[in-house]
């Protein structure tokens, strides 16, 4: 994941709109592996989230300036949550989706309620996020309900004593590589993740994370997780994987090497880059977002944080091209732009076009030079396989949709 915005900024603002998806499990048999699909509840600030550029871009130079090893995952306008059992009987949580951090963590809200199955380790843990929001407490093992077909044995899971910047929510549901645990909990070299504990307990038989989005302004509006594999009725194509990157800083997240073009004209040369469910925006190298906004022709719009373009220079706007190991994904001009049905939601023009794509604030050569944020996972089903330590992508029904 990437530097996003802050917890605080976001999940304190008065009124969320919440989208009716409740959690629930959806098995897809594929060949050898069992899988099963959590939906994600979309949560929508209604009153409007300003600069998220420079959320998103706070992100991503924490983590080039080798922050600290959990960021948060908090998208400006839409987050994910899902309600998870801890307990027998099960207590249930509303915790935000987070593909960039490892520790899954409750009580910011609701207080822990302790079962039979609640084992107090006697160790502390406390991550730092790279937005100043953080949170510490006593680590314990649990019972983890994620749903019917996804309960974890013996869970390590943090119960905060302190946090900042939750809000309304209860907690993290930490799903990146283990590593990111590291310093996080006292006497411990790794906390195991939950997916890691579905793998080793023979719930799953592929420690793979299958993740899909649908654009905003469609009229599915939707998150969900896939655990063992990845859901087949959701994509149109194959899975093309590249390994994570060698690269660091990078490597340590969902890292992948690629290049981008604009039309047929090389924007960026392929380099190391996240990506990251957590941040909205696509961010580019600063000099690679300088010949992008030189093509489009498009200006700076200081009040929302973002390039804005006239309806002519849409009309003339070319498509991005993303090559990941060797396999191109083409990001529509529509793609390219904020759904306008949430420009106010940003603080723009109700007829405003406004484009998604931003600056990381640095130069390519960082060893972290773009992050493919929400804005294109929307367009492209992902696969984050940790067992075979790749990525992999895949076009859907809304690759080439104009729902923007």
């Amino acid at each position: 994941m990437i530097p996003s915005r802050s917890l605080s900024s976001l999940l304190t603002l008065p009124a969320l709109a919440f989208f009716s998806l409740s959690a629930s499990a959806f098995p897809h048999p594929r060949t050898a592996s069992s899988t099963a699909t959590l939906r994600l509840a979309v949560r929508i600030n209604s009153y409007g989230t300003k600069n998220i550029a420079t959320a998103d871009r706070a992100r991503i130079q924490a983590l080039q300036a080798g922050g600290s090893s959990s960021i948060s995952a908090t998208n400006d306008v839409m987050i994910y949550t899902a309600d998870i059992g801890v307990g027998s009987p099960a207590t249930y949580y509303t915790v935000l989706v987070d593909t960039g951090s490892s520790n899954t963590w409750i009580g910011s809200n609701k207080a822990y309620e302790k079962t039979s199955t609640s084992q107090d380790t006697g160790n502390t843990f406390s991550v730092q996020y790279g937005d100043n929001s953080y949170t510490s407490g006593e680590e314990y093992t649990d019972t983890v309900t994620l749903n019917s077909d996804l309960v974890i044995d013996k869970q390590s899971i943090g119960v905060a004593s302190k946090s900042s910047g939750m809000g309304s929510l209860d907690g993290l549901l930490g799903l990146g590589p283990v590593d990111l645990t590291d310093n996080t909990v006292s006497n411990t070299d790794k906390a195991a993740t939950v997916t890691d504990n579905l793998y080793k307990q023979g719930t799953i038989s592929s420690e793979v994370l299958g993740v899909f989005f649908t654009p905003a302004s469609s009229d599915n509006s939707s998150g969900e997780l896939t655990f063992g594999g990845y859901d087949t009725s959701k994509i149109t194509g194959d899975v093309s994987y590249v390994p994570i990157t060698s690269q660091s800083p990078a490597s340590g997240y969902w890292g992948i090497d690629q290049s981008i073009r604009y039309g047929s004209m090389p924007i960026l040369d392929e380099t190391a880059g996240i990506v990251d469910t957590g941040t909205t925006l696509i961010l580019i190298a600063s000099d690679a977002f300088d010949k992008y906004q030189s093509a489009t022709g498009a200006t700076f719009d200081e009040t929302v944080g973002l390039l804005q373009i006239s309806s002519d220079q849409y009309e003339k706007l070319s498509s991005l091209y993303f090559t990941i190991g060797g396999v191109t994904y083409e990001l529509t001009p529509n793609a390219q732009i904020w759904p306008r049905s949430l420009n106010t939601a940003v603080g723009g023009a109700t007829d405003g076009i406004y484009l998604v794509v931003s600056n990381t604030g640095s130069p390519s050569g960082s060893g972290l030079d773009f992050t493919n944020g929400y804005c294109f996972l929307e367009r492209f089903y992902s696969v984050f396989d940790t067992t075979n330590s790749k990525v992999g992508f895949a076009t859907t029904a809304y690759t080439y949709a104009t729902t923007n």
